[in-house]
Parts: structure tokens; C-alpha cells; sequence
């Protein structure tokens, strides 16, 4: 089910600057039980990207009402919401105000293997780096064609994710997940201030180790300080959260962390 400015089609302008340049921002996140998880969280961020981009961001409520619709048909599934700055002409100069263009879609929810969280995951190291733009770092804007070259660099259906490293080789994040990494008490997740994406599930996993007495690091993170972690997550909104436990030379047994964290996110909807 697809609603466009809360009509339901499957058509956008071929004038929308979200298609035409890329100039939006979106959220996913999984419906359960006709009720978007984290909803809150992803709305301020949604939010938030909006406004780092200068879009005027649709109140909440308009959005509350659509995701009830999507629900009422859809309890169990995936939502994508996309935020773009609506229909322009050609150029990139924006020379009056737009109404901005919203689009709320549904989608099954992903089949993955049991073992992904029963034993953990095998990833990969890409080839690709990124670059920096610390005034889109951060931010889940619809310019993600760094994160297509690096996921169709392979096609291993044994190796879900690969590890992407900014052009210092400093780790950043997975193509679609971000990274935390715990050492003794202590969690640490790659400094996203020039470049990434800062995900609602990154966020929920900070605040609720804080909590638990964790000391909390966002840093930059080599690949010598990943491979020296006890236990490497990645972690996003679809997937929840899955540990890493095979990347290059490097195998992490079984941790106890990731399913205490995925305990506390499925009880935290």
C-alpha cells in the first residue's frame, strides 16, 4: 500500500526534486501489531533531517493518520516514509516555496536466516570509501548511492553485510546498519560527524546501555579497535540487532550482550 500525500497511488511527479536530485530524507521502521515501533524517535529525526535540508517537515499528526490507515490493512510489515522538497522545474536552485512531497509505503517484513540471530552474522569489508560531507553526515537523505556500489560489490548469500570504512579507513557503519562495539563495559560506536548515517535503533542501544552502567564512546574506530572488541552488533530498525561473528581472519565467539540488547529493544516498542 503506497499513499502520496495521503491519496493511495503509485505515482509521483516526474518534476519531484526527491526523484529529479535526490532532495529529500526518509525513515524506515517495522509496524507490529498495527503500531510503528520507535515512531516518536523516528519523527524527531525525521524532523531533525528535514530541517538540516531546510524542508518544511509535515506535522505529526498528518503522518499519525496515515500510518493508522496503513496499519488498520497492514499490521505487520515495513514502513518507509519519504520526505521530499516536492515538484520544482529544472535546476538546481529552489526559487519559491515547495509544498513539500510525502510518501508512505508498506512492505512485507524481510525473511533472514534463523542463524543471523541464533549464531550471528559473517560480514564482509568493502571496497568502496566514503566520502566526507559533514552537512549531510548524519543525516538519511535519499543520495544513498554510496551504499549501492557497496552492496552489489558481492552476492554471498552467506555474508549479509559489509563493513564500510570513510577514506581514512576509519570504520563508519555497515551498508544498511550501524556498528557498536563493546570492550569490557564499555560501548563504543564510530563518530558519524562527517560522514554516515546516525540510525533510531544506534540511538536506542546508547541510551538504554547508559543505563544499564555502560560507559558511552562515539569515536573514531580503526579496524584494529573493532578487531580487538569483545562483541561487534550491527544494528537497524528492520533487523533489530545481530552480532558480528566472523570478519576477515577475525571470529568472535557467542556473546551474551546482543540478546540482552534485543530483549530490551522488542520490550522498549
Amino acid at each position: 500500500m503506497i499513499l502520496v500525500n495521503g491519496v493511495q497511488t503509485d505515482c509521483v511527479a516526474a518534476s519531484d526534486r526527491g526523484l529529479m536530485y535526490g532532495d529529500g530524507v526518509f525513515r524506515t521502521m517495522v509496524m507490529c501489531g498495527g503500531q510503528p515501533v520507535s515512531w516518536d524517535r523516528h519523527f524527531l529525526k525525521l524532523s531533525a533531517d528535514c530541517a538540516a535540508l531546510r524542508i518544511p517537515c509535515i506535522p505529526k499528526e498528518i503522518f499519525d493518520r496515515e500510518l493508522e490507515t496503513l496499519g488498520a490493512s497492514h499490521p505487520d510489515c515495513v514502513i518507509k516514509i519519504v520526505v521530499t522538497r516536492g515538484e520544482g522545474t529544472r535546476g538546481y536552485s529552489v526559487t519559491s516555496a515547495l509544498q513539500p512531497t510525502r510518501i508512505l509505503s508498506t512492505s512485507p517484513m524481510p525473511t533472514y536466516p534463523d542463524a543471523y540471530r541464533e549464531v550471528g552474522v559473517k560480514v564482509r569489508l568493502c571496497d568502496l570509501r566514503l566520502s566526507y560531507q559533514p552537512q549531510l553526515a548524519g543525516i538519511k537523505h535519499l543520495n544513498r548511492l554510496e551504499n549501492v556500489l557497496a552492496r552489489i560489490e558481492w552476492d554471498n548469500p552467506d555474508i549479509p553485510e559489509g563493513l564500510l570504512l570513510d577514506e581514512h579507513g576509519i570504520v563508519i557503519s555497515g551498508t544498511m546498519s550501524n556498528l557498536v562495539l563493546f570492550k569490557g563495559e564499555t560501548l563504543v560506536t564510530p563518530d558519524l560527524s562527517r560522514c554516515g548515517v546516525a540510525g533510531v535503533t544506534r540511538q536506542r542501544i546508547m541510551s538504554m546501555v547508559a543505563e544499564w552502567g555502560f560507559q558511552v564512546k562515539v569515536q573514531p574506530i580503526s579496524l584494529q579497535v573493532l578487531m580487538e572488541a569483545d562483541e561487534v552488533l550491527m544494528c537497524n530498525s528492520v533487523i533489530g540487532v545481530w552480532q558480528i561473528v566472523e570478519f576477515q581472519e577475525k571470529a568472535w565467539p557467542a556473546g551474551n550482550l546482543v540478546h540482552r540488547i534485543r530483549a530490551a529493544l522488542h520490550d522498549g516498542n
